[in-house]
């Protein structure tokens, strides 16, 4: 992220006519002259808002803005109309994306500070849409630079300063209110900087990122958080002590060491529960010798998104707190071609051992996660485990490529995720963990291969991950599709999307 993009999201502002702001912003919901501040509006313009409305065919629907330079009839210099569509439709995070339109529009324009009005949709709903709302500026103002060499790439956020307006008639915030709302800006600001580090872990070259590298990021999160959070590293060695065969496999090849990271955050008061979050970390796969064609390795910096989501969400969970213990695991490493890398055919011996036959050299990341969920299951002794992982493109092909497809076999733990998800707006289904599909995974020399057949590779990939899991209560999400994405929308731009964090910390953090 722009370095130089700093944001004051912490003013509440008056009435929406008199904030002396360079854009005022506010949504309506269907036909815009129903709306009671767009009727002010037009009144002190004159009737323009209206005629501009007309004539560029705006009606409120989702997706429509309308932009009107005042002429100082107001004390905004610009007003922002944003189309909600029908309010019964409307969720809470679609404001995400309508504030990250806002801040987009504001720099576009250069204008350094706005009004947005939070949309009065019961005061249940209002922390929520503040914490949002804050997610949205600093998401829409995200963007990973740092390689262009033109002036325009470089050039910082025109934004400053983001207020919000909880009464379109100017009423005063209780002190209570004051209090939600500080707390609201507070954890969309701290979930909105760990989605943006993730991005960025997601959109530096492999020859950044490495698994060395990676470990420094969770060992510069430990720092920050002293107190709250530790952090161990095992290296080769360490892990070939516990008995980690196919991590360390995966990672032979490479002239890169694999690093295994675990995090650990202790919460103030006995913890309620112990949870562990569990992220594949292969920062770069070409496929090993079940080789990827070129088109389809250009974007495998992309495969450890599930470990960049872990690590980051360590962050803004410690930053906003928890009444859990939670814990951070993610097995890095390279999946590359060499002498020394492990081929078709082979043995591998998993840490709890488990025998494997190496079946695809390409399906490395069940490996890997073998290993980090057989050791947070032994080691940490969670209470529920989560694992997040760039796995197969058979997810893809059911799912599309903005939605996790999502496997328990533990029914009370997938509703409270799903919920979590639901609330963030995070895209993720239920996929079957179908158990008929186990026969696929048997071997004529091994415990189990690590491929099944063509039909239902998602699912079979599930399965071999239950087979570690055991009966410790476990989620798979599959985030191969939207991980990365290539079309963008107002609040994630093309490249890596930092999914999963926010509904991590959802499902973990404070309220």
């Amino acid at each position: 992220m722009d370095a130089k993009t700093v944001i004051d999201l912490t003013h509440l502002l008056g009435t929406a006519l008199d904030a002396q702001v360079d854009l005022l912003a506010f949504t309506v919901f269907g036909d815009p002259t129903k709306d009671a501040l767009f009727k002010q509006l037009d009144t002190a313009l004159g009737g323009a808002l209206t005629d501009i409305a007309r004539s560029e065919f705006f009606e409120g629907k989702g997706g429509q803005a309308l932009a009107v330079y005042t002429h100082g009839k107001v004390a905004a210099k610009r007003v922002l109309v944003l189309g909600a569509g029908l309010r019964g439709d409307f969720a809470n995070p679609h404001i995400r994306d309508l504030a990250a339109t806002t801040a987009q529009a504001a720099n576009k324009v250069g204008a350094q500070s706005v009004a947005f009005l939070v949309p009065a949709l019961g005061a249940n709903r209002e922390g929520s849409l503040v914490q949002l709302i804050s997610e949205g500026v600093i998401l829409g103002t995200y963007k990973f630079g740092r390689y262009f060499t033109s002036e325009d790439h470089k050039r910082p956020t025109a934004l400053k300063s983001f207020g919000l307006i909880l009464d379109a008639k100017g009423k005063k915030p209780t002190a209570a209110q004051t209090r939600q709302f500080q707390a609201a800006v507070l954890r969309g600001t701290a979930i909105a900087a760990a989605i943006c580090h993730a991005r960025d872990l997601i959109n530096e070259p492999a020859a950044v990122i490495t698994p060395v590298a990676l470990a420094g990021v969770a060992q510069a999160i430990g720092k920050k958080h002293k107190g709250s959070v530790t952090v161990q590293i095992l290296d080769p060695k360490k892990c070939a002590e516990l008995g980690m065969g196919m991590f360390l496999a995966v990672g032979q090849g490479s002239d890169q060491e694999s690093r295994f990271i675990h995090m650990t955050y202790t919460p103030e008061k006995k913890p309620k529960k112990r949870v562990c979050f569990i992220g594949k970390g292969v920062t770069f796969d070409s496929g090993g010798y079940s080789l990827k064609p070129s088109a389809s390795m250009e974007d495998m910096k992309v495969d450890m998104s599930g470990a960049a989501a872990v690590i980051a969400a360590m962050d803004a969970i410690a930053t906003i707190g928890s009444d859990f213990e939670v814990h951070v695991v993610a097995a890095c490493c390279e999946n590359l071609v060499s002498g020394r890398a492990y081929k078709l055919g082979d043995v591998l011996t998993s840490m709890d051992g488990t025998t494997v036959e190496i079946n695809n050299t390409d399906a490395e990341g069940r490996l890997t996660l073998g290993d980090a969920i057989t050791y947070a299951r032994m080691k940490i002794e969670p209470d529920e485990m989560f694992d997040f992982a760039t796995l197969t493109g058979a997810c893809m092909v059911a799912l599309g490529p903005y939605t996790a497809g999502v496997m328990s076999d533990n029914e009370g733990l997938m509703k409270s995720w799903m919920a979590s998800a639901e609330k963030t707006g995070e895209d993720m289904w239920r996929l079957p963990l179908n158990t008929r599909l186990r026969e696929q995974l048997k071997s004529p020399i091994a415990d189990m291969r690590n491929t099944g057949d063509r039909f239902g590779g998602a699912i079979t990939a599930g399965l071999f991950l239950k087979a570690f899991a055991k009966d410790t209560p476990w989620v798979h999400v599959d985030i191969a599709g939207p991980a990365s994405v290539t079309s963008p929308r107002p609040s994630q731009p093309k490249g890596g999307t930092g999914f999963a964090v926010a509904t991590i910390v959802e499902y973990a953090a404070k309220h």
